[in-house]
C-alpha cells in the first residue's frame, strides 16, 4: 500500500486512491485473480513495484502484456530498479508468447518518457484513453438493452 500510495502521490492522484490491503490480496492473490506483480528490492527494502495484467490483441492473434503500473521509490530512481522490472516483464511476456507489451504513460511525465524511448518503446499518441466509472459506469450497467 505504501507503494500505490506513493505512485498515487506521483502522478498528482492521492485523492483517488481507493485500494485497500484486503482489496489488493482478494485481487491478486484471491481465487479468481486480476494481475501479477513483481517487486524490487534493495536488500531487503522493497524500492518498487510492477502490476501487469493480460489482454488480447485480435489483430496480433496473441496476447499482451499490460503493465498497469510501474513504480519506484524517489531515493531509488536512476539506480536501475525500473529497468529490472521492465526486463522483468519483458522475459514474462517473451515467455507467454505475447507479440507486445503496453503501458500508458502522463504526457507531463518527461523522466519516464525518455527512459521509456531509451528502451525503444514507440509512444502511441494516436489512442486515446477511454475510461467509463462511478455512476456512468453503474448507469450504462442498468440500461435495458434494446433488440436489434
Amino acid at each position: 500500500m505504501r507503494l500505490i500510495e506513493g505512485l498515487a502521490e506521483y502522478e498528482r492522484l492521492g485523492d483517488e486512491v481507493e485500494a485497500t490491503a484486503a482489496r489488493i490480496r482478494r485481487h491478486g492473490f484471491g481465487r479468481r485473480r486480476y494481475f501479477e506483480a513483481l517487486l524490487a528490492r534493495r536488500g531487503r527494502t522493497t524500492v518498487g513495484f510492477a502490476l501487469y495484467f493480460f489482454t488480447y490483441s485480435t489483430f496480433a492473434g496473441r496476447p499482451t502484456l499490460y503493465l498497469e503500473d510501474l513504480f519506484v521509490l524517489p531515493v531509488e530512481r536512476g539506480r536501475g530498479a525500473g529497468r529490472a522490472l521492465l526486463r522483468a516483464l519483458a522475459r514474462i511476456a517473451v515467455r507467454r508468447g505475447c507479440g507486445r507489451m503496453e503501458w500508458t504513460v502522463l504526457d507531463w511525465n518527461a523522466p519516464s518518457i525518455r527512459f521509456y524511448r531509451r528502451l525503444g518503446a514507440r509512444l502511441r499518441r494516436e489512442w486515446i484513453l477511454t475510461r467509463l466509472s462511478g455512476a456512468a459506469l453503474r448507469r450504462l450497467a442498468r440500461r435495458t438493452p434494446r433488440s436489434l
